[in-house]
């Protein structure tokens, strides 16, 4: 994976990025990009060519010694579970070893494996153990240079240019590696967030097709059974329909713009004329303190549904909604007294619909109950923290309703 750009993540370490062809590539350095660097070698190579280093077998053993060990710790260097294993720590210290009986044995241009050997603990040591490293490296080449008596100035060059090489390399390493792990956290975050926009998405769809598909399958009923007797109620129904569907259009159109903000007294309103439509006569109790514009929406999402299941599956011949607010909370319980099928009483039971506003709520700090009554009928509890108060409440200018029936209070 060394020298290429991340792109994304796969058991957790990331993937070489596989460029298009004639495409410029770009991203962090690799391996390749420190091999020039032993061409500092050169000087060595010179002495055993020109015969002016003793036992030149010897040292040109040493020198591709050294080479070979730098190119392998270097390639290890670039890849992380490579980077820290023992037989990596090894090899550096067998290169340190060579590095340091070159330098004794033969001087002068010889003393450059020094920074060569910093610029491979660059690539391998990290935090604590880099700065240790780098400082005592550094300290053993100016010592191995005044000892072989380079002069004046050059066992301090030596000495620096040790400690510079190993602790410049780490450092662009070490960036290169977190813009690496940035770049793959940012393509993380994208994809979550399409995640969550196509999660959105089928959420807000099912609700809304699925309650407006409904109301249009109950108002077509009536105004078919009414078409025989009374002409001017069915077209009212239908008129209520080409309403009903406008509204879905621009609803679905919100909804794909991720615009849509539900309104709780619009909501019973609409259920006040879907159960109508059905047959089943709306009840509302309404008391507490205003409610925060994100509780109105998700309280919305909660009555559409609970009518839909209603409207669809309950046979039932009443329905009431109970709106209670405290300080804290508010509560939201719509209550149907038909003979639905029968199921166990736990959170977000149900369908789709149930299920994923038992996902909303959660995730804004709220519960939802839904279940079957001992008595019959069915219920759906949903609760909320109550949150900073919104333009959107209640009608009332003390934040209480009477309780009555739906169609005059919504």
């Amino acid at each position: 994976m060394a020298g290429y750009p991340m792109d994304e993540c796969e058991g957790g370490r990331p993937r070489p990025w596989r460029r298009r062809r004639g495409e410029r590539r770009s991203g962090p350095p690799g391996p390749y990009a420190l091999l020039p660097w032993l061409l500092l070698g050169l000087g060595s190579f010179s002495n055993l060519f020109q015969g002016e280093a003793d036992n030149p077998w010897l040292g040109g053993l040493g020198l591709l010694a050294f080479n070979s060990l730098y190119v392998s710790v270097v390639f290890r260097g670039f890849d992380r579970r490579k980077r820290e294993s023992p037989v990596t720590y090894g090899l550096l210290a067998a290169m340190a070893g060579v590095t340091l009986a070159l330098a004794i044995g033969y001087g002068g241009s010889w003393l450059l494996f020094f920074p060569l050997l910093s610029l491979a603990c660059g690539t391998v040591l990290r935090s604590r153990m880099l700065g240790v490293g780098l400082f005592s490296l550094a300290a053993v080449a100016t010592a191995v240079a005044v000892w072989r008596g380079q002069g004046s100035s050059d066992p301090w060059t030596i000495g620096y240019g040790t400690f510079i090489s190993g602790a410049v390399t780490a450092a662009i390493l070490t960036l290169a590696e977190t813009v690496t792990e940035l770049r793959a956290t940012r393509q993380e975050l994208a994809r979550s967030a399409v995640e969550k926009e196509r999660l959105r998405f089928s959420r807000d769809l099912h609700d809304l097709l699925g309650h407006t598909l409904s109301v249009i399958v109950v108002k077509s009923e009536a105004a078919r059974r009414l078409a025989p007797r009374d002409m001017d109620a069915a077209l009212a129904q239908v008129t209520d329909i080409e309403s009903v569907g406008r509204q879905a259009l621009t609803e679905i159109r919100e909804a794909v713009t991720g615009y849509r903000e539900g309104s709780l007294a619009t909501e019973l309103d609409r259920a006040r004329s879907a159960l109508t439509a059905a047959g089943i006569e709306p009840v509302l109790r309404r008391s507490g303190p205003p409610l925060a514009p994100q509780a109105e929406a998700l309280l919305g999402w909660v009555v559409r549904e609970a009518v839909t299941n209603v409207v669809r599956h309950s046979h039932a011949t009443t329905c009431s909604f109970t709106v209670a607010g405290d300080a804290d909370r508010v509560r939201l319980t719509v209550t149907d007294d038909g003979s639905g099928p029968d199921a166990p009483p736990v959170p977000g039971i149900g369908g789709t619909g149930l299920t994923g506003l038992t996902e909303r709520l959660a995730a804004a700090g709220g519960s939802l109950r839904a279940g079957p009554e001992p008595g019959g009928g069915f219920t759906v509890t949903a609760e909320l923290p109550l949150g900073e108060p919104g333009s959107s409440g209640t009608d009332g200018s003390d934040g209480t309703e009477p309780s009555g029936r739906l169609g005059a209070d919504a």
